[in-house]
């Protein structure tokens, strides 16, 4: 389905749906388009501005609610970022490996480092249940792509 903007010869303008641009002319041509208004056959489109849908939001709106990244807005959020940034500089991360990772170096058979990562819920509660000393981190860690 197609809308076109139509006018007559006297003027008159008004909207029409059709099927497609060809079953417009076919119907023009057959005289049975007529003027919404006063009824003359003579009926031409009218030039017409497309229609066009803004996106979710507009850009001016998008931008007001974006907030860079690199400059958070409170102390507490730049006390996090700068946590976060030590932490990545200074540890290895080994993914979804952690729980295994911290499990083996408590039993000594991997040398001690310092490193973080993911682990299951389950995953985190053995490890405290068997001492081996882990804390969550107030982030989600970045993670590393080859």
């Amino acid at each position: 389905m197609i809308k076109f903007t139509l006018k007559c010869a006297d003027g008159h303008r008004f909207e029409s749906w059709f099927q497609s641009a060809e079953a417009f002319d076919k119907l023009r041509a057959g005289g049975m388009v007529a003027c919404a208004v006063c009824g003359a056959t003579g009926v031409s489109k009218a030039l017409m501005s497309p229609q066009v849908r803004p996106g979710r939001k507009s850009d001016a709106a998008a931008k007001a609610q974006e907030k860079p990244l690199s400059a958070p807005a409170s102390a507490a959020e730049q006390a996090l970022a700068d946590l976060k940034r030590r932490i990545e500089a200074s540890s290895d991360y080994v993914g979804m490996n952690f729980a295994s990772e911290a499990r083996a170096m408590h039993e000594g058979s991997t040398p001690e480092r310092a490193i973080y990562g993911e682990a299951r819920p389950d995953e985190a509660r053995k490890l405290i249940e068997d001492g081996i000393p882990v804390a969550p981190l107030p982030f989600v860690p970045g993670r590393k792509s080859n």
